[in-house]
């Protein structure tokens, strides 16, 4: 059997059980929430579209068929078919939503087919995927369909898959790793790294105050649904782009794995100075993020795959928002 016929097999599987879980995850949502079925039905269907598109980076062969031209109609589809399935029936949809969407994609679908892949090119298009989501991009774009139903995060689903598919097609970033299952070497260590990060994480949090334990921890579905979500998605994405690209890119501009590790940790810290527990500068949790950034850089250098960093990286915010506020 070709690789290409098992890849999309393997796709279309994961597409039918996706869409199963959120379908059933939306419904029980918007009973307990008691949102009218309307909005929910188009709420739903936005995600359940935009669903098969943040699939695509994980499935080598058929990022591949992605190449050259095709890539930017790719990328503005992902962005815009979710957002018109949630708001145009409605009428909520807005020229401008619309534009800056599809600014967004073409802006990252055509960065390397005009600029040259150069290390300042490289940092311009990290900076620009940063500043996207520090200054919340997303958020005028993507009202509430409904009073306190905010689905902003498909933007952050549209950006994640738009960016990882500009990095492996169109820059040749070298395989990182990505993907949403991590193997069981992977999940070892992984695990190793969170346990040895624990103590670091209390010797530097609980005297900087940077967090305080709950009155009572999170109940179970709370904890399970926050480490899933990391490990799918927040964290699989910040790998990425952290300890995939950046540590990777760092490695051969220094030449020196060991400094590029400390180097990109510190980096990622200083993305967390606008975290907002704290005023900026938050310089409690860029110390803490640091602290996680080594021990995930290192645990990718170990299994020589970001998903064992993903893996401590999502084990490390799940027991943070189990137990700690």
């Amino acid at each position: 059997m070709r690789p290409m016929t098992q890849s999309a097999r393997g796709f279309r599987a994961a597409v039918l059980i996706g869409w199963v879980a959120l379908g059933a995850a939306g419904v029980v949502y918007a009973r307990l929430k008691n949102i009218p079925s309307p909005a929910a039905a188009r709420v739903l269907a936005a995600f359940l579209i935009a669903y098969p598109f943040y699939l695509v980076p994980a499935f080598a062969d058929l990022r591949e068929r992605l190449k050259g031209a095709t890539l930017p109609l790719f990328l503005a589809a992902s962005a815009l078919a979710p957002y018109l399935a949630a708001y145009a029936v409605t009428g909520q949809w807005q020229w401008s939503g619309l534009g800056r969407l599809a600014a967004l994609a073409l802006t990252l679908g055509l960065w390397y087919r005009i600029l040259p892949a150069k290390p300042a090119t490289d940092a311009a298009f990290l900076v620009l995927i940063a500043a996207v989501l520090i200054g919340k991009y997303f958020d005028p774009i993507y009202p509430a369909p409904y009073p306190g139903l905010k689905i902003a995060v498909l933007g952050h689903i549209a950006l994640i898959s738009m960016s990882v598919l500009v990095l492996m097609v169109a820059r040749r970033v070298p395989e990182t790793g990505f993907g949403f299952l991590p193997n069981w070497r992977e999940w070892r260590i992984g695990a190793l790294h969170y346990l040895g990060f624990l103590p670091v994480a209390v010797l530097v949090a609980l005297p900087l105050h940077a967090v305080r334990l709950a009155p009572q921890p999170a109940p179970l579905w709370k904890i399970a649904g926050t480490f899933l979500a990391f490990l799918l998605v927040q964290a699989l994405f910040e790998e990425f782009l952290v300890r995939g690209v950046l540590q990777q890119w760092m490695e051969e501009w220094m030449r020196n794995r060991t400094a590029a590790l400390w180097l990109t940790s510190a980096v990622f810290g200083l993305a967390h100075l606008w975290f907002a527990n704290f005023p900026f500068p938050n310089w409690r949790w860029a110390l803490l993020a640091g602290g996680l950034g080594w021990f995930c850089g290192h645990a990718r250098n170990q299994a020589g795959s970001i998903r064992a960093g993903v893996v401590t990286h999502a084990l490390a915010v799940t027991t943070w928002r189990a137990f700690f506020a």
